[in-house]
């Protein structure tokens, strides 16, 4: 029986449990139950706090874990990320006033707030910086306005929180984090059964970036037409019933299917068609 974690509450965890329900699995969490079995297959999915996933994957309590790369470095826990996933994507940065012209560099005998206390000491003490990181759990854009700290490091999607509490970031990102898959070392997957849950998971992770092209397109201009959708190996491509013609089918990045539809219908490519991919193995 695998036991594999998953968050328990955040933005994390219902984007996980579709993840995982995409890839063929049942998990159904009908309440805040912390255990649910997955009658289909021999795995039982356990509901924890994101910042707690890592703690137990590194220790052999449980087989796999799903969470934010900035939780499972902040938890200091050994464990190997297996495959990013793609989604809840984030950078950890350093924010100061906007009218401040502080720099990380600058922060020596100031104070840091952050819910990432031990991701920050260790950024600044590789920086060379001498500074008080004070632990927060929550509502760090504040915390400078508050008087409780000169600057904040804190996690930044849109930025418009940030902007919102009168901030800037500064310097490079710490993190850039997104949701990922652990386990306590790489020699989980010789298990048949972890093997075959990245690989379902990698499967839907792969169609979620791309679509499939069809078109038609004179024979003539198959040379041009393979240069613009090249596929992962190559595009598929068969004769028409009418002379001349051959109908092509590739896959293609999803963020590229306009500018490459545009480029199929200069070329004098006939009925396009793009439709999604429920999942691959490529």
């Amino acid at each position: 029986m695998l036991q594999i974690a998953l968050p328990n509450k955040g933005s994390l965890s219902q984007a996980a449990i579709e993840l995982v329900r995409e890839a063929g699995y049942h998990c159904r969490r009908y309440s805040r139950e912390l255990v649910v079995r997955d009658k289909s297959h021999p795995i039982e999915y356990i509901f924890l706090r994101p910042k707690d996933i890592a703690i137990y994957v590194s220790r052999g309590l449980l087989d796999l874990g799903i969470t934010g790369r900035d939780l499972a470095l902040d938890s200091r826990a050994d464990f190997e990320e297996l495959l990013p996933l793609q989604f809840g994507r984030s950078r950890f940065h350093y924010a100061v006033p906007q009218e401040s012209d502080l720099t990380p560099e600058r922060f020596e005998g100031l104070r840091v707030a952050t819910s990432y206390a031990n991701l920050v000491g260790e950024d600044l003490q590789a920086r060379g910086v001498s500074a008080e990181v004070v632990h927060l759990d929550g509502a760090v854009e504040i915390a400078i306005r508050l008087g409780v700290a000169d600057a904040i490091a804190d996690v930044v999607e849109s930025g418009r929180t940030m902007l919102e509490a009168g901030l800037k970031t500064v310097g490079e990102p710490l993190v850039n984090s997104e949701a990922i898959l652990i386990a306590r070392d790489g020699s989980v997957t010789e298990n048949p059964l972890i093997k075959q849950f990245i690989e379902r998971l990698n499967g839907i992770v792969v169609a979620r970036e791309y679509v499939m092209v069809e078109y038609d397109a004179p024979k003539e201009l198959l040379e041009m037409a393979c240069m613009i959708t090249p596929g992962i190996e190559a595009p598929t491509v068969a004769p028409l019933s009418r002379e001349g013609w051959v109908a092509i089918k590739s896959m293609a990045k999803k963020k590229e299917v306009n500018e490459i539809m545009d480029r199929l219908a200069d070329m004098g490519a006939k009925g396009i068609i793009v439709t999604p991919i429920r999942t691959c193995r490529i």
